[in-house]
């Protein structure tokens, strides 16, 4: 009797398809630690007029470390849409039961902290245009009007699932941690991503 070796196709496809789904989730990862966030990027430049060691001050919507989509006390969640808020906090409901908390790493700004912000970019990347790839002007941020939250990557992982089902969309393909409400998207999915901020016709007006 000649033995089988080898694994059934359908037991190599699942395997195959368990490995593509690691790699996926690990690629995401790697490319949400690396990417510069404008909050990371500012954090050396910003100093003085209001922020702590490259932070800023909670009037402006600057927050600490492990604040969660619940904390009413900080203007940076308070100050959130209240349509963008809710849905968020339906979202964080069921990702807990799972483990998994809303961190905040950004949310509402104030309009001197988003100018501070575009300050740093322009003096990292040497041009307002390089810069636009990363950070809107305050006339154009969905910060500034409340209508954008910058999640922790557990979040940010988890929602890039299941957001649709809450309207909760990530819009730039370079910036995984922006989430902002299409409330099509709970029937219809989200759009298609813009590559980044600078090819979104609201940076325009």
């Amino acid at each position: 009797m000649s033995r089988r070796t080898g694994l059934p196709s359908m037991t190599r496809g699942l395997v195959a398809s368990g490995l593509l789904v690691a790699v996926t989730a690990l690629t995401g990862a790697l490319v949400y630690q690396s990417a510069p966030s404008p909050v990371r990027l500012a954090g050396a430049v910003l100093r003085g007029g209001g922020d702590h060691g490259g932070r800023a001050a909670a009037d402006d919507g600057g927050l600490p470390d492990g604040v969660t989509v619940f904390a009413d006390e900080y203007p940076g969640v308070a100050n959130l849409a209240p349509d963008l808020i809710a849905a968020l906090r339906a979202a964080a409901a069921e990702a807990g039961d799972e483990g998994i908390e809303f961190h905040v790493n950004s949310g509402w700004r104030s309009r001197e902290y988003q100018d501070r912000l575009l300050r740093a970019a322009v003096a990292k990347y040497g041009s307002a245009e390089r810069a636009a790839r990363w950070v809107a002007t305050a006339d154009t941020s969905a910060h500034v009007s409340g209508d954008a939250v910058d999640l922790g990557s557990d979040a940010a992982a988890w929602l890039s699932a299941h957001g649709a089902a809450y309207g909760l969309c990530q819009i730039y393909r370079n910036e995984p941690w922006h989430y902002e409400l299409r409330p099509e998207a709970v029937e219809h999915g989200c759009p298609a991503m813009y590559a980044d901020p600078a090819h979104d016709q609201r940076m325009r007006r």
